[in-house]
């Protein structure tokens, strides 16, 4: 019996000392790390000068990905990186060689810098100036629309879902990051905002979601940018407030961080949606304008006094934390003439380079 009652307090004893390594595992292991990723747009005129310094940067930073929000090129007109490199100096161009090139030309000299970084497309409203069309669109971009993590996510909400479309969604690191089609005066459609709101209820209905991210070109309407945005147009207003309200739900009822991106007016902004109408038509979401990317920059609005920071007469983008329980913070990163690659200063004449930074701006 003495035998048997020592063989049960070894067995006890062993199975105290297994436990122990394990508890002290589970109570020392560090919580989930904070994560980056980057977001920018509108990179006509001088994109292929400011793009591969925004990638050189997001890949120093070691960013999860960057996310495009439209206007790649010009296409209505000449972009003035395309005129002055120096294959086009000796021969310029035609406007018709121009538009045959132009998203081509996007791939190489703006995606390209930032290697196997996964970037995000969005289509802006120059990406449906005539002769571009949604149609040519699609046909261009689809490797980056069918992106394997984009095409998983399509059949997951809808296994017979296989047609490409330019809104869509991914989930990431318990981020719900959405991408909304406004590029046209008649947008968003019926069809878009029910696509979105049957997201925005399973994400509401998904504990795993703790944070919504939706990017697109036009802000939403009634922003500090003025009628510069969804707001161009009755269809857009309406549209735009409707799923405004959607996000003001996912915030206030279904407890996520909700946070709205976009691009269109060029420069920075932050806290575009603190306005008269939203205060008094449910509440503030938070938002910006990061249209920062090489196009020619705008002067600040009158509303931009309002903001929580606002500055014009400048390139960069903005460099997202994520912290575990969702919550993000946006923090705008400045380019400088010296942050341009010398790759791209041996390609370009020390003068359009200063050029891009001293003047590519409205008078």
């Amino acid at each position: 019996m003495n035998r048997r009652v020592a063989l049960l307090a070894s067995v006890a004893i062993l199975g105290l000392v297994l436990l122990v390594p394990r508890v002290s595992r589970a109570q020392s292991s560090p919580p989930e790390a904070n994560w980056q990723f980057a977001v920018s747009g509108d990179s006509r005129n001088c994109g292929d000068v400011v793009m591969p310094a925004i990638a050189a940067q997001v890949l120093g930073k070691r960013a999860a990905f960057f996310w495009h929000l439209g206007d790649f090129r010009k296409i209505y007109d000449f972009d003035e990186d395309m005129q002055h490199q120096p294959e086009h100096r000796a021969a310029p161009m035609t406007i018709g060689d121009y538009e045959d090139q132009a998203w081509d030309d996007f791939l190489k000299n703006q995606i390209a810098p930032f290697g196997a970084l996964p970037v995000f497309l969005g289509i802006g409203n120059h990406e449906a100036v005539p002769p571009k069309y949604r149609s040519d669109y699609l046909a261009q971009f689809a490797d980056w629309l069918d992106a394997p993590v984009l095409r998983a996510q399509r059949l997951a909400d809808d296994p017979n879902d296989h047609l490409l479309k330019t809104y869509y969604h991914w989930t990431e690191r318990g981020v719900d990051f959405i991408f909304l089609d406004n590029a046209t005066l008649d947008q968003f459609d019926e069809k878009q905002i029910g696509w979105f709101e049957r997201v925005l209820d399973r994400d509401a209905g998904n504990p795993a979601i703790r944070a919504i991210v939706v990017g697109m070109h036009r802000a939403l309407p009634e922003n500090l940018s003025g009628g510069h945005g969804m707001s161009e147009s009755p269809t857009g207003a309406a549209s735009g407030r409707q799923v405004y309200k959607d996000l003001l739900k996912a915030q206030n009822d279904a407890h996520k961080h909700v946070y709205v991106l976009a691009s269109h007016s060029h420069y920075y902004m932050a806290g575009i949606f603190d306005t008269d109408y939203w205060r008094a038509n449910g509440g503030v979401l938070p938002g910006w304008i990061i249209g920062t990317a090489g196009a020619q920059r705008y002067l600040l609005p009158r509303g931009a006094s309002r903001a929580t920071a606002a500055e014009n007469n400048v390139y960069g983008y903005l460099l997202a934390t994520v912290q575990p329980d969702g919550e993000i913070r946006f923090d705008f990163q400045r380019l400088a003439e010296r942050d341009v690659p010398a790759a791209i200063n041996s390609r370009y004449t020390p003068e359009f380079i200063h050029w891009c930074f001293g003047e590519n701006a409205a008078k």
